[in-house]
Formats: C-alpha cells, sequence, structure tokens
C-alpha cells in the first residue's frame, strides 16, 4: 500500500529515499481537510489567482486544471492543485454561504441540510420525527370563529415547519 485508505495520503516506507518530500505531502493533505472550509461550492473554473490554503468544492462540469474532479474538494498549495474526493458524511463550510456543506453517498454535496432523528435540549425531546396530519377543525354544535381560526394558524405552522403533515382533502 502506497497511500492511506481514506484520503490518498502518501505513506513512507523502510529504507525510501527522500522521505520528507512524502511526509510534508501528506501533511498538506492533512492541512486541508482538517476542518476544511471552502470558498465555494459546485464551482467550475479554478479562480486565476488563488491563495494557498484556499479551497473549493468543483462542480459537475469542470474545466481546466479541474477535470476529471467533479464534486471532489480542490485546494491550493504551494505545489499547486491538491484534490480531495468526499466520503460519505463529510462535512465543510462554506465561506460563502455561511453554513455547512454535506457529501452525501449517492445524491452528492448538500447546502444547509441538517439529517437527525430528533433535538434536544438539556435531555428533553423538542422536536422528533413528523407525525400524522390533524385535521382542521369543522362542525360542532358551538362554533367560537377566534378559537377556530387561532386552531387552524397554529395548525398551519406546524405544517409549514413539517411537523406534521399536511391535512388529507
Amino acid at each position: 500500500m502506497t497511500t492511506t485508505s481514506r484520503f490518498a495520503l502518501p505513506l513512507l516506507h523502510a529504507g525510501q529515499a527522500q522521505k520528507e518530500l512524502f511526509h510534508n505531502e501528506a501533511v498538506v493533505g492533512i492541512d486541508a481537510l482538517l476542518h476544511p472550509d471552502v470558498q465555494g461550492v459546485g464551482v467550475d473554473t479554478p479562480p486565476a489567482t488563488p491563495e494557498n490554503g484556499q479551497a473549493w468544492i468543483v462542480g459537475h462540469a469542470p474545466s481546466g486544471d479541474w477535470v476529471g474532479h467533479t464534486d471532489e474538494i480542490a485546494c491550493w498549495t504551494a505545489g499547486g492543485w491538491r484534490f480531495a474526493a468526499p466520503r460519505a458524511g463529510m462535512e465543510v463550510w462554506a465561506e460563502s454561504l455561511d453554513r455547512p456543506v454535506r457529501f452525501r453517498a449517492g445524491i452528492g454535496w448538500q447546502v444547509g441540510v441538517i439529517a437527525g432523528s430528533r433535538i434536544e435540549i438539556d435531555g428533553i425531546q423538542v422536536i422528533g420525527a413528523r407525525r400524522g396530519a390533524v385535521a382542521t377543525p369543522t362542525g360542532g354544535a358551538i362554533v367560537d370563529e377566534q378559537a377556530r381560526d387561532a386552531i387552524e394558524a397554529i395548525l398551519d405552522a406546524l405544517r409549514a415547519h413539517g411537523l406534521i403533515a399536511s391535512a388529507e382533502l
């Protein structure tokens, strides 16, 4: 094996000449991938004057030095462009969007999407999986229009936030 299995960082071998070159190459790769941030997402054209350490997520129609690196992270270094293929669950910070970007296998990069099964605060669940639909109130012997309007507004807000499904018509 000449590279690591996850990010293809170069490995040193016993008796290898110029080990510092391989070590330095590995350190550059680690520097690019440890708490990564990118300047842009889905960019197809390499910037004309990148600065050392700046990175981008390559788009679906790359050109120039980025050809053949769709969806990869392109990082500019003193030695030129370095590329890292994304792994499932990999997350980077997008400077231009001011939000996280996560890679999902089979889907690609998703901007600002957070996936989970519930949200807890101080050990208490405050948001869980979506519940079934709740019908808008109708009928009744005594109709209180103000109460009914308030209930409908609450149901509309819960539906808009995706916390309950829309009522079947």
